[in-house]
């Protein structure tokens, strides 16, 4: 298994390039499954994730090609051979779930494994089930799977949450069901306006992706098309982090401030400096101690929970106490204690912590408990005193394409071991 090595060795400088967007292009190889026409993806980002789910999709019957070293996939569902999503593959990938409301759709037949993923927290699925039953789907849980099946029918649909996965997977189905769908207290993230945009360049009807409110009519059919995956918000948060902690200076290509504009709110806030340029955003760390800064965690435009981790470890080293809280998962602050093993001062209550900010972290060995977990801990050996050794860090190969590679391209010091090495 491998591990990655970390030395803080000063500043940061240069540009770093920002992948396509890990969780838009999951479901947009989801959607594949909507028409017997091939959609094509650009801007592919290279990641285990998009792997596991091509297998998933390989064995229902489609076709996945990989072309442009990876960075574009051709998808034909054009003969589906299978309804049955195994839980073998979808055990690994929770993004996995999302064949659900495309297979129904298309088909009128489902049966997928209850979902896997990152251990933080439970993240229900009650909310798919519930909405594809309000459009007349019949759904029954047995030995770990959903059974769905019928002709589906326009419905209003109101979440009690607004629940990404389950807005995505209940507009797939809408778009091929009979008459008009109402989504209430929809998603409002990137990734799933991203997802809407791909759709109606398929041939889809729907109005009010971005806001509360989605109205889909169906259609009969869905035809093929070419779509680029959007810039993934949460990679460029994370390296936006990056000199936050390590001071200097990074320019991320491809980054816009509308992504991730409570980040830079929160960013600014603490004293960094945000530019947008012509080619991305630029961050500066001005020098000094930067200001410890509260953070809530809530759905887009709210600040990402999947970027709270790296912005804990960025108030490690902040002057002050930050308090930042969790509301999205329950079981995701458990980068705590490793960061606490390198000499930060972080106290847990329930779905809150207390940072309060040190002037330096010792390097220690530590280890990744998921995706986003174990960034932050190689984010915080940036500045850390000493080596900082990360393990199980195949976390990290499902949400980041080359990120040693990217660091050291700005001066890091960041290795990746095998520990055969």
């Amino acid at each position: 298994m491998d591990r990655i090595v970390v030395t803080g060795n000063g500043p940061l400088s240069g540009q770093i390039p920002i992948a396509g967007a890990k969780n838009t292009c999951l479901k947009l190889m989801c959607a594949a499954l909507l028409s017997d026409e091939p959609l094509t993806l650009t801007n592919v980002p290279r990641l285990s994730d998009v792997a596991t789910l091509s297998e998933l999709l390989e064995s229902l019957g489609v076709e996945v090609g990989r072309l442009n070293e990876g960075q574009t996939l051709a998808l034909s569902a054009a003969n589906l051979t299978s309804h049955l999503a195994h839980y073998d593959i979808v055990r690994k990938l929770r993004a996995s779930f999302n064949v659900l409301g495309p297979m129904i759709g298309r088909t009128g037949e489902a049966i997928v494994s209850l979902p896997g993923g990152c251990a933080i927290g439970a993240r229900a699925v009650d909310f798919h089930i519930t909405g594809l039953e309000k459009m007349g789907a019949k759904v029954e849980l047995k030995d770990g799977y959903v059974h769905a099946s019928g002709d589906l029918r326009g419905a209003e649909v109101e979440f009690p949450f607004p629940s990404v996965g389950a807005t995505e997977n209940v507009m797939c189905a809408a778009v091929r069901a009979k008459g008009t769908t109402v989504i209430k207290n929809a998603a409002r993230e990137p990734d799933t306006k991203a997802l809407a945009d791909c759709l109606i360049a398929m041939g889809a009807d729907i109005e009010g992706a971005g806001t509360e409110t989605m109205v889909i009519r169906g259609v009969d059919r869905l035809h093929g098309t070419t779509h680029r995956v959007i810039t993934d918000r949460i990679e460029l948060g994370t390296y936006m982090v990056a000199p936050g902690i390590a001071g200097g200076e990074v320019e991320c290509l491809g980054g816009s401030r509308d992504l991730v504009a409570s980040l830079c709110d929160k960013m600014e806030q603490a004293g960094l400096e945000i530019t947008e340029t012509e080619a991305g955003l630029k961050v500066r760390h001005p020098g000094g101690r930067l200001k410890a800064v509260d953070v809530t965690t809530a759905p887009f435009p709210g600040f990402p929970t999947d970027l709270q981790a790296q912005f804990m470890a960025m108030m490690c080293f902040a002057e002050g106490t930050a308090v930042l809280e969790e509301t999205i998962f329950e079981n995701r602050f458990m980068h705590a204690p490793e960061l606490i093993r390198m000499g930060a001062k972080i106290e847990v209550h329930g779905n809150t912590a207390r940072v309060t900010g040190v002037e330096t972290l010792k390097g220690a060995p530590v280890m990744a408990t998921d995706l986003r977990a174990s960034v932050s801990l190689i984010l915080a050996g940036l500045a850390a005193e000493g080596e900082t050794v990360v393990n199980r860090v195949y976390h990290l190969d499902r949400g980041y394409e080359q990120l040693v590679r990217k660091l050291r391209g700005v001066g890091a010091n960041v290795e990746r071991l095998n520990d055969g090495v």
